[in-house]
Order: C-alpha cells, then structure tokens, then sequence
C-alpha cells in the first residue's frame, strides 16, 4: 500500500478496503479479482494501482492495520492480557471469519510477527507494565511463543464460529494456566 495522510487517497484506500471485504462475503476471495474489487469500489484503475499494488496489498494492509490497532491497545492495556486479545477479536470478528472461510487465517500470524521485533523496541517496552515478562536474551522466543498461543486458540474459536462469548475463551484458559505445574 501506498501510505498518504491525503484525504482523497485515504479515502480511495477506505473505499477499496470496503469493496474487498464486501466481495469476500460473496465470493471465495481466490475468485475475486482486482477489476471486481474497482468495480464494486466505484474508482477507476489507477485510483487503485495509485493505492495497492494487488488485491493482496489490500488484505495484507487491512490485517496490518488491524494488528497495529491490536498492540495499541495492548500497549496501553493495565489488565489482563487475554481478555484484550479476545475481546479485541471479537471487536474484529467480521475480518477473522472471513479470513477463516477463506483458509487465510495464518497471514495475521504472519503481519504480526512483522509487526513484533518493532513494536518490542518502541511502545510496547516502555508503555506495557507485562514488558517484563519478554525480558532477556531469549525475549524474541518468548513473544512467539505467547503470540503463537493465542493466535491459534483465536483460530479454533473462528472455525467454530466464534459462537463462545470471549469472555468463556478467555476463563477456559484461565483454568488451564491455573492448573499447570509450576516449572
């Protein structure tokens, strides 16, 4: 993507944005093409190609921004860390399932762990009071490790539909940390 602070072009990206995910609740997104995504947006071809280099660059910056929304609020967040992560998805729950019916799950475990050896130099190492839990020579395993965890607890909740309330998710794994032996 193109980044703009220009208000027609952030407006076009929006619009395109838009138009992506209103055709993925029709379509499997491997049968969407870029002249049905310009079509459905109303914008002419190089509007798009002025934004996005593909239909790809579209998702890939939709599931960016909503990773960096993600650890925004994490960074800020004073309570607990799993309830933020479930609740946060089920904020997003439109995306996640259709990234779920389209098999695409994994490319927000890819964006994120982009997104982590910058956010852990920057925000979250000095805003988030759990930073200390990453401390030390082997913090990158240990951000993966935990990212990893959720993430694919987060992907079984969306292949059953998200029909649990966060809420439950997040005491199921409550209990289960509980009960672990000590190490």
């Amino acid at each position: 993507m193109t980044e703009s602070t220009n208000p027609s072009a952030v407006r076009s990206q929006a619009e395109i944005t838009e138009a992506l995910l209103a055709l993925m609740h029709q379509y499997p997104y491997s049968e969407i093409t870029v002249k049905q995504i310009i079509l459905e947006a109303r914008l002419a071809r190089k509007t798009f190609y002025r934004n996005f280099k593909s239909k790809d660059d579209v998702l890939r910056s939709m599931i960016k921004r909503t990773v960096g929304e993600y650890f925004d609020i994490v960074s800020t967040t004073q309570g607990d860390m799993l309830t933020t992560a479930f609740s946060f998805a089920d904020r997003n729950r439109e995306l996640l399932m259709l990234l779920g019916k389209n098999n695409m799950f994994h490319i927000i475990l890819q964006c994120t762990n982009e997104y982590l050896p910058q956010l852990r130099e920057s925000r979250l190492s000095q805003l988030t009071p759990s930073v200390s839990l990453f401390d030390g020579p082997d913090a990158d395993y240990l951000m993966m490790f935990n990212i990893g965890a959720v993430w694919n607890v987060t992907a079984l909740w969306v292949s059953r539909g998200m029909t649990d309330p966060p809420e439950k998710v997040t005491q199921m794994l409550e209990q289960y940390l509980q009960r672990m032996p000590k190490i």
